[in-house]
């Protein structure tokens, strides 16, 4: 495991930002942290790192304990929020630099900026860069020390649609070399297209750790049914759910809970009722649907959550 955590605990003052995490992270491929703002993803993170020490509980990453974080610290990299260079400064200074403060052969430099697609722009000044190529830059200066696990806090934030695109293919391609990249986001449709494996922590608690795979097996499937004549819904609504099936009203579609199995089979219990549909389309829930439902659907049912948490006596709040 690249990753375990036993009890992991840290608090500041009365408030509870990971509680008892027990956690075991595989080596290889992409692998997504997630949670609701406030769940203590940062401050895993940086105990992992060893920028914050541990209430309670231990962990090791790459099979050394974070109560020593420099046996392994020559094997991680990490982008912590939004990385800084000085702007003057040309993209190949600014990682040499980098590259000579850990001891690192100048090689280093161009072989990164090859990875994250900036070889052609290393000579500009790092003040000239879009946001999307500062997170590049960010990320090559982790990979400086090849390391076998990369860590990521929101590598997409705050970039436009073809910056996440742009570092979406840098992750894939990262983590399909066999090293292991650790994200966290809180955008659902990038962990979803990325990564391999999933950890869902709300309130510092782990609620999920497992393969893409097997939390997507949550999510639920259902087919949108609409009659080519409005006056048909409520016969429709009737056969169907005469046959079974679990039915609600959504303008102007009938939501079917059925499989994808089932589509064929509505199609003909409608008809033979001498109903026509004017469309049949089945929906599978996102990974944003199955992560909503596990954690909370809003701020405000959060805070409630977390009311009713204090109010049981359980002081847990986290924080970022």
């Amino acid at each position: 495991m690249v990753i375990t955590t036993e009890a992991l605990t840290r608090s500041f003052g009365t408030l509870v930002a990971v509680d008892g995490l027990d956690l075991e992270l595989p080596a290889g491929g992409v692998v997504g942290l997630v949670g609701p703002n406030g769940s203590g993803k940062s401050t895993l993170i940086r105990m992992l790192l060893g920028l914050v020490a541990p209430s309670g509980g231990s962990a090791t990453v790459l099979g050394r304990g974070i109560d020593d974080p420099t046996a392994y610290a020559a094997e991680v990299g990490a982008l912590i929020e939004g990385p800084a260079f000085v702007p003057g400064l040309s993209a190949r200074a600014n990682l040499a630099s980098l590259a000579a403060l850990r001891g690192l052969p100048r090689s280093r430099v161009d072989e990164v900026l090859e990875v994250v697609g900036l070889a052609g722009r290393g000579n500009e000044p790092v003040r000239r860069f879009s946001l999307g190529m500062k997170q590049r830059l960010g990320i090559a200066a982790a990979l400086l020390p090849d390391p076998a696990l990369l860590i990521l806090d929101e590598p997409t934030n705050g970039l436009d649609p073809a910056g996440i695109v742009e570092i979406r293919t840098l992750l894939r391609q990262l983590g399909s070399e066999g090293r292991t990249v650790v994200v966290s986001s809180h955008l659902m449709s990038e962990i979803e297209t990325i990564c391999t494996y999933v950890v869902v922590v709300r309130f510092g608690v782990l609620v999920f750790s497992g393969p893409m795979s097997e939390l997507m097996r949550r999510a639920t499937t259902s087919v949108a049914v609409a009659p080519e004549d409005a006056s048909d819904r409520g016969a429709l609504r009737d056969v169907l759910e005469g046959h079974g099936w679990s039915v609600s009203a959504e303008e102007p579609t009938l939501r079917v809970v059925a499989g994808e199995a089932d589509a064929a089979l509505i199609n003909r219990q409608a008809a033979a009722a001498g109903i026509t549909l004017s469309s049949l389309a089945v929906h599978r829930d996102s990974l944003e649907a199955v992560f909503l439902a596990m954690t909370g659907t809003d701020d405000g049912e959060l805070a409630d959550a977390r009311g009713a948490a204090l109010r049981g006596g359980v002081r847990r709040e986290g924080v970022r």
